[in-house]
């Protein structure tokens, strides 16, 4: 194998490079093959390449000593041409030296004599324009203006400059002797100055951006310079405000109305942080004048815009929801007659007009409440931005008004007359109070109309009494008509669960002490019954209505057991329904509703009590307040009333 520097090129591996020399020789390989293996001839071999190794090597050596011997040779000459390099570069920038001072001396000549130059044509070119201001000063004194400078529009820019100028001479005159000539340039110079304004707005609406800095250019020397800066601001927003909000008044008035309020917000802002430059001393009534002028119009007609807006949408929104429900809307009732059938329902709790199948529909929609008060929060919030500060808290009343009329009259109101009509009547069966669903998301939804009513509506009016809350949130009426359905409910189980012979059993001593099946479907109910109050109001709503019903409960269970007679065992049998019923009124979580139970209880014992320790137990501490009347009658209940002559304990 031939010896060369390429074998050595990275990646080299040693390894290899011995493997493959040994393969190469004959009866070098180690697993033997046509020749036998000969470890002298591979010796040979390895002995006869190291010799090529170090001749290769000493070949690379010289090579490369060459190769230092004549990069030293080239670095020496590389250095002496920079230091020539460095010599011809010292001689140039003395050269240039040379020609900076010389450049200068001739420049400082120049300036001397163009000092001189001007000493001699600044006193001429000023007696040339003293000589033509005194001719147009002779025009005014002579009350006959002919040149043509001021009678040329075209040269309203020459004439604006003299005019000017002699303005400012006219107020050195002493007034006396020339009085009309003052007066007249000063007519003509707030002509001229009246001119150029105009031009400027007109070049400003024709977009002419070169005339108007021009016309300014000579403004500046006026005195109603600053009267053209105001133009210019004025123009630039009327331009930008008519451009976003007349598009949009007719065709789209939500988004006019915020447009509206951006532009006015981002306008007040800027006015805001304009004060704090010395703009005058009255800087804030200019600005608010400027505003005023560029928004009046918009202003003026703002809050019907946005009442029409608002009424619009809040209806959308709820004709939308109904839709989606498939339902059309009843006309809800009014007036004296309304008063009326409200009355006779509360006197007698009968359902007046016909009773409707909403199916479990409340028609109440969280998602219609929070659209309803997200726009009247835009409504809110753009009625303080835009109104003026005298009527703002009559705007944002107005405002609360329609969420009233909408949210409270159309939405809550409607539903609440809806889910009144679907109560069902005290002797209905199995009947569905879901008006209790109706009151607990009208509960809620008060609570997002109360937090409206509270974060965006008092903080715009000091004082505000809501009148229309007697109205459309008397649920009275209608709690007291679903109170009675339940008691109903409870009656009707009674009546058909209870039997008499659970409390005269035809054989005592065979009977289970438990609580009867009646008993056990009535507890049920009325647990039912007391979560979905807990459910459905909140407050002292809930503990008012469940006192109520507590009431009412014990009362029914109280005439229940009163309509039947009781052996011995029957009476420990009534004693566990009602230790029953004890337990279901624990739930109410009532203290007077409990103390009834606990009474009724009492009495119940004397259904079991001995003859003989009857007066003992109505003297007990549950019975001894109690009427005598109440403890007879219960005493008489019992079947061996007669036959014990338990009368006598009571005469």
């Amino acid at each position: 194998m031939a010896t060369t520097p390429q074998l050595f090129e990275e990646p080299f591996d040693a390894d290899e490079y011995i493997e493959r020399l040994a393969w190469r020789t004959p009866g070098g390989g180690s697993k033997g093959g046509a020749e036998a293996f000969d470890p002298k001839r591979l010796l040979e071999e390895f002995e006869n390449h190291i010799e090529e190794l170090k001749q290769l090597d000493e070949k690379i050596q010289r090579r490369v000593e060459k190769l230092e011997h004549q990069c030293h040779r080239e670095a020496k000459e590389f250095a002496h041409k920079v230091q020539d390099l460095q010599r011809s570069n010292q001689v140039a920038f003395q050269h240039f030296q040379e020609l900076d001072e010389h450049i200068s001396y001739v420049a400082t000549k120049v300036c001397h004599l163009g000092d001189q130059l001007e000493g001699v044509n600044t006193p001429r070119q000023r007696a040339v324009e003293a000589q033509r201001l005194m001719t147009y000063f002779n025009e005014f004194l002579d009350g006959d203006l002919r040149s043509d400078v001021f009678n040329n529009p075209e040269k309203i820019k020459e004439a604006a400059d003299i005019i000017q100028k002699l303005h400012l001479i006219a107020q050195e005159l002493p007034f006396d002797r020339f009085a009309d000539v003052k007066a007249k340039i000063a007519s003509k110079y707030h002509d001229l100055e009246r001119q150029l304004v105009q031009e400027f707005t007109a070049a400003q609406r024709r977009g002419e951006i070169g005339r108007m800095r021009e016309v300014a250019a000579v403004l500046l020397h006026f005195k109603g310079y600053a009267h053209c800066v105001d133009v210019y601001i004025k123009q630039c927003q009327e331009a930008h405000v008519k451009e976003k909000l007349d598009e949009t008044r007719r065709s789209d008035i939500e988004q006019y109305l915020k447009n509206l309020y951006d532009l006015y917000t981002r306008t007040t802002a800027l006015a805001a942080k304009l004060t704090e430059f010395n703009l005058g001393s009255d800087k804030h009534t200019f600005l608010s004048k400027l505003i005023k002028n560029i928004f009046s119009t918009y202003l003026e007609s703002y809050i019907e815009m946005e009442k029409d807006y608002l009424r619009t949408r809040s209806a959308m929104i709820l004709q939308r929801y109904y839709d989606s429900k498939n339902h059309q809307k009843r006309p809800l009732g009014g007036g004296s007659i309304q008063e009326l059938k409200e009355r006779i329902r509360q006197r007698t709790n009968l359902p007046l007009g016909p009773s409707i199948d909403t199916h479990g529909e409340t028609f109440l929609s969280q998602e219609v409440v929070v659209n309803l008060l997200q726009e009247t929060r835009h409504a809110f919030e753009r009625c303080n931005r835009l109104s003026d500060p005298s009527d703002l808290p009559k705007n944002a009343f107005s405002i609360f008004l329609l969420l009233v009329e909408h949210l409270c009259v159309d939405h809550i109101d409607y539903a609440l007359e809806i889910g009144l009509s679907a109560i069902p009547s005290a002797d209905a069966k199995n009947a569905n109070l879901y008006f209790l669903d109706v009151v607990q998301q009208a509960n809620t939804i008060f609570h997002l109309f109360d937090k409206q009513f509270n974060d965006h509506l008092m903080p715009l009016i000091s004082e505000c009494i809501i009148l229309v809350c007697e109205g459309w949130l008397s649920w009275c009426c209608p709690l007291c008509r679903t109170l009675n359905c339940m008691v109903g409910q409870m009656k009707h189980i009674l009546a058909t669960e209870q039997k008499k012979t659970d409390f005269r059993p035809e054989d005592e001593n065979n009977v289970m002490i438990q609580c009867t099946a009646a008993c056990s479907k009535v507890c049920v109910y009325v647990s039912r019954q007391v979560e979905r109050v807990r459910k459905s109001m909140d407050g002292k709503n809930v503990d008012t209505v469940l006192t109520e019903l507590g009431v009412r409960f014990h009362r029914l269970i109280h005439e229940h057991l009163q309509q039947y007679s009781y052996s011995s065992m029957g009476g420990m049998l009534a004693i566990c329904d009602v230790a029953e019923y004890r337990k279901s009124a624990k739930d109410f979580r009532v203290p007077l509703v409990l103390q009834l139970f606990d009474t009724l209880h009492a009495l119940c014992n004397l259904l079991v009590v001995a003859p003989d320790n009857l007066k003992q137990v109505c003297s007990g501490e549950q019975l001894t307040n109690l009427d005598r009347n109440l403890l007879h009658a219960f005493v008489q209940l019992r079947v061996d009333y007669r036959q014990a002559r338990l009368g006598r304990h009571f005469s």
